[in-house]
């Protein structure tokens, strides 16, 4: 018997081996102490990441019209289950009271008690007066503090004036009701956060496009109250005058971001990190997907950064992990879009163009 094992071993070694090098996770840099591995394979245009609070993880697409439940150990997946497709654009997905919230262009769903579901799940909308566009008409959602659904509504353009609900952060309550819009003047935000002790909204946002490699800046905005105002189509960055809409309203008169990110990085997922597995100074910080420039000379982006934040400012900001872009060829293997803290600690990071989620973990050196 003991023979036998040692084959079967020696036989699964290549194939874990294989599965593992088929991407050069070699060439991701990292802090010291940090380490990652592939957590889910095949997961064809992963976007956004939701927990459930059975464990299971629940993975968002774009372009696909898929929704996937991945079973797992913590520290990689064991099953990936499809559990709804041919939805339109469903990139958002969110968990509260066993439910699973999935957002697509124009309408919301929900499914109750999903984790007992996952192979057969009954879905129903729960809203459905969104605007169709797609142009920025993808939806990252989550549950606020305050126990209300935030959907961003992002503008159907590059740069163009449209009244509510229309380059904005809106809110719902669980079950459809009472949507109202809670930010304006935001262009397309597609990753937002509550910092955990002053429970204020932080969100990304992404700059508009056409003027220039340089700018304007992506940016990371705060959000302490609703009513907010924070440029669009008007400034750009705090400082950026639009060069079509900017003679109509100063950039003195909106909310400055709190960190302007560079141009065209396409700053997308956030979260703010709860867990307790890495270094204490990691606490409370921001990990910021940067999923990639598309249209500038020289890419830029296609890495995670990390903000921390005292009092509403930032106060610290730099790389966490990067080398998806390979500076040489300027050519890109993986595109970060969302990250998610897992109970243990560990930070996973979704890939919708590897289509790959990847599990980041410490270790003291």
């Amino acid at each position: 018997m003991r023979l036998a094992a040692t084959l079967l071993l020696a036989l699964l070694a290549p194939l874990t081996a294989t599965a593992q090098s088929k991407l050069p996770l070699d060439k991701i840099k990292l802090p010291p102490g940090f380490e990652i591995t592939v957590f889910a394979e095949g997961v064809k245009n992963a976007r956004s990441m939701a927990l459930g609070e059975g464990g299971t993880l629940f993975v968002s697409t774009r372009s696909d019209g898929r929704v996937y439940a991945i079973k797992h150990d913590w520290k990689k997946a064991q099953e990936v289950i499809t559990i709804a497709t041919g939805l339109n654009m469903p990139n958002g997905v969110a968990v509260k009271d066993g439910a699973l919230f999935v957002a697509e262009v124009s309408r919301v769903w929900r499914y109750d008690g999903i984790e007992a579901n996952l192979q057969s799940p009954k879905g129903k909308v729960i809203y459905d007066k969104y605007p169709t566009e797609k142009h920025h008409g993808w939806k990252f959602i989550r549950f606020g503090p305050d126990g209300w659904l935030y959907v961003p509504v992002g503008a159907p353009c590059n740069i163009c004036e449209k009244d509510d609900p229309y380059s904005s952060i809106t809110r719902l309550k669980p079950d459809g009701s009472a949507m109202e819009v809670i930010a304006r003047g935001v262009r397309n935000s597609v990753g937002f956060d509550w910092h955990p002790v002053t429970k204020e909204l932080w969100f990304t946002d992404n700059g508009r496009d056409m003027m220039g490699d340089d700018i304007p800046p992506d940016e990371l905005n705060h959000a302490p109250k609703a009513g907010m105002h924070f440029g669009y189509p008007y400034c750009h960055g705090g400082t950026v005058q639009d060069q079509e809409f900017g003679a109509t309203r100063k950039c003195s008169e909106f909310t400055a971001p709190a960190k302007n990110f560079g141009a065209h990085v396409a700053s997308l997922g956030m979260r703010f990190y709860t867990g307790t597995m890495f270094p204490a100074e990691y606490r409370n910080q921001i990990f910021i997907a940067e999923h990639g420039s598309w249209n500038r000379s020289k890419k830029s982006g296609y890495r995670v950064m990390r903000a921390k934040v005292e009092g509403g400012k930032v106060v610290d900001y730099g790389v966490f992990a990067e080398g998806w872009l390979d500076a040489s060829d300027d050519k890109a293997w993986g595109r970060p879009v969302d990250v998610q803290v897992m109970p243990d600690g560990s930070l996973l990071v979704s890939d919708d163009h590897a289509d790959v989620i990847y599990r980041i973990s410490y270790r003291k050196p």
